[in-house]
């Protein structure tokens, strides 16, 4: 049986002080070599569950929607392979026609007389994607206060834009976050030159009021303002039913509870990395991070690049591994994704941006589209629409600049820089 205090969370006194700029905390017990077990949360894995294709989705109704005629040929899709994140022996072609609910497929004539495979978004598609927009742009502040909050994260408030791209469906970003948000600012951001030749977005304005973590916040809320001036705040923590922990681990975790805790945003070159204390501290930092995501979890790759922005040590991901109770490694979809355990009542997100509304209705789509081409509803409109001249419905014939290339296997991945001591194992 699990003590009340783990999941609840422990917040108490210690022997730390709080001092400007860090803890005076002696820091003379190195890492604690407790291994904690993995079990499997169907609950959680039902949160997972689908979220690979419904984001593959969203990217393609957004190059869809913003292209000027609304319909795109096949090979357009391929260029943007990497980005979709979808099983290297998927199709696209295969992939679209799977949701015939989202995606209508026509066929017109290229520059040889041969019609080929164009998509376009039905009705319902359109219109969901049109209130997506009104969304973003009521929510367009929320958004750009999330960026800046995840700039304020690293060492010197800049990331590298293939890190943003990994991250931006995570933390709502439109498709064009680049037009529709950073060049709107140019106050706070700016776009630099980094040493790998590679472009990166930096933070160029640092306000205080955003320099408080959630964990903070929490306990502000909840009353406990004597924690933050000892030092010592405390992590909410359940586990799975069934999970059963060793007295050996509680007594370790109750211990790791009381350590000092350092703010993700504070510097923490004081830190031992090889201490617990370093450990608190990077479990404040993916805390802090899945917080800002608006679903509260992302998969784990997309921080395996983040270590030097962060200012973390070897083998950082490991803090996953090590605190099931704050962090749910799920292993659907073929990939790992870590979700914030506290963030949840069960299956249904505690606290909700209205993107994730719209998100649903796109899933609930998606599957009415999927089951209903498994019952063959689709066969007799896809021969209808091939009878029908689409050049009419979409732009009246005015589609000559697209040249077709076919479907390409080509999968233009980013290259991005990883935790090569990364393990994949859970």
């Amino acid at each position: 049986m699990v003590a009340w205090w783990l999941l609840k969370g422990w917040a108490g006194g210690g022997n730390s002080h709080f001092i400007t700029g860090g803890f005076n905390y002696q820091q003379t017990k190195g890492l604690v070599n407790v291994k904690l077990k993995w079990v499997k949360d169907r609950v959680l894995d039902s949160v997972v569950a689908g979220g690979r294709e419904l984001r593959a989705v969203s990217l393609l109704v957004s190059i869809i929607a913003s292209n000027p005629q609304c319909c795109v040929p096949l090979y357009h899709f391929s260029r943007c392979r990497g980005q979709l994140g979808l099983p290297q022996n998927t199709k696209i072609s295969t992939f679209t026609r799977k949701y015939p609910s989202i995606f209508e497929e026509v066929h017109l004539p290229n520059n040889g007389g041969t019609r080929v495979p164009w998509f376009r978004l039905t009705p319902q598609a359109l219109s969901l994607h049109q209130e997506e927009v009104r969304v973003v742009e009521e929510c367009q502040m929320g958004l750009v206060d999330r960026l800046r909050k995840l700039l304020m994260l690293t060492k010197d408030r800049t990331l590298p834009l293939q890190t943003i791209d990994q991250l931006k469906w995570d933390l709502g970003l439109p498709f064009d976050y680049m037009n529709s948000l950073i060049l709107q600012y140019p106050e706070l951001f700016s776009v630099v030159s980094l040493p790998d030749n590679r472009f990166g977005l930096k933070l160029l304005v640092w306000d205080d009021g955003f320099a408080v973590s959630q964990l903070e916040k929490n306990a502000l809320v909840q009353g406990r303002e004597g924690d933050g001036r000892n030092g010592t705040l405390a992590f909410s923590i359940g586990f799975t039913r069934g999970f059963g922990l060793k007295r050996k681990c509680m007594e370790w975790l109750e211990e790791w509870q009381k350590l000092p805790y350092t703010s993700p945003y504070t510097d923490s070159s004081h830190l031992d990395p090889r201490t617990d204390v370093s450990e608190k501290r990077i479990v404040g930092v993916f805390h802090e991070l899945l917080h800002l995501t608006i679903q509260k979890k992302t998969e784990r790759k997309n921080v395996s690049n983040l270590r030097k922005p962060l200012d973390l040590p070897q083998k950082f991901t490991k803090v996953f591994e090590r605190h099931p109770g704050i962090f749910y490694i799920s292993k659907k979809c073929d990939t790992q994704t870590v979700v914030l355990r506290e963030a949840y009542d069960r299956h249904r997100l505690i606290e909700k941006h209205p993107l994730t509304d719209i998100r649903e209705r796109y899933a609930s789509l998606m599957e009415k589209g999927f089951v209903d081409r498994s019952r063959g509803l689709y066969k007799k409109n896809k021969c209808e629409g091939l009878e029908e001249d689409p050049l009419e419905r979409i732009s009246g014939g005015e589609l000559s600049g697209f040249q077709y290339e076919g479907e390409s296997d080509d999968y233009r991945y980013s290259e991005y820089e990883s935790d090569k001591t990364m393990d994949n194992s859970c």
